[in-house]
């Protein structure tokens, strides 16, 4: 099934992951130690708002 995201969304997805949750990458590197990270809720509570925030100012959000 295809969506009709904009392109901008996996930078996004990448750099919240980067910048909040600190996971280098979202890419799967089929290991244990670097596919599978330990955070904080308050973390993901940040990572959440801060994907909200970008969608909204895209426009995908009304």
């Amino acid at each position: 099934m295809q969506t009709n995201r904009p392109a901008k969304i996996p930078h996004y997805a990448a750099k919240i992951a980067k910048e909040i949750l600190n996971i280098e990458t979202l890419e799967t590197r089929k290991s244990d130690r670097l596919d599978f990270h330990e955070v904080s809720v308050w973390e993901i509570r940040d990572a959440l708002k801060a994907a909200f925030e970008a969608g909204r100012k895209s426009g995908a959000v009304k």
